[in-house]
């Protein structure tokens, strides 16, 4: 990649913490829906024991977060990641991109599992330092 095309590094108030699903993620969802439709959203991303990996980054000063995580059932012959954004202050967004698949019954075929959460997570953080310019 030449020079004129490195990303940009996210802005400093962008915190990673990808210990835990963050609480403000159910709230928000919550609050757009109802408990039993977020309780049943992206395959109750919210509400399950998650499989790892996620990525997630906090804002505290907007009180905005991003996420990256597995959106689709364990069961299902393709695994996707989703990107998940919560706007300053209030909301829910889905974040429409390119699909970020792999299928785990050929986990050595491209695109891998670990190539499609970085390739998740490439997408989330020009995404990041996109929406940091209209906020």
């Amino acid at each position: 990649m030449s020079k004129w095309q490195d990303p940009a590094p996210l802005p400093a108030a962008w915190q990673r913490l990808d210990d835990g699903i963050l609480s403000l993620w159910w709230d928000r969802l919550c609050a757009q829906t109802s408990h039993e439709s977020a309780a049943l959203y992206a395959a109750g991303l919210f509400t399950e024991d998650r499989r790892r990996p996620i990525a997630q980054w906090y804002n505290p000063a907007l009180n905005a977060a991003m996420l990256v995580a597995p959106e689709t059932s364990p069961e299902w012959p393709v695994q996707r990641f989703g990107i998940f954004y919560a706007p300053p202050g209030a909301g829910f967004e889905r974040v429409h991109s390119t699909a970020h698949e792999w299928h785990p019954r050929s986990p050595r075929q491209s695109p891998t599992e670990d190539e499609a959460f970085h390739a998740a997570i490439a997408e989330a953080e020009r995404f990041l330092q996109v929406e940091m310019s209209f906020v």
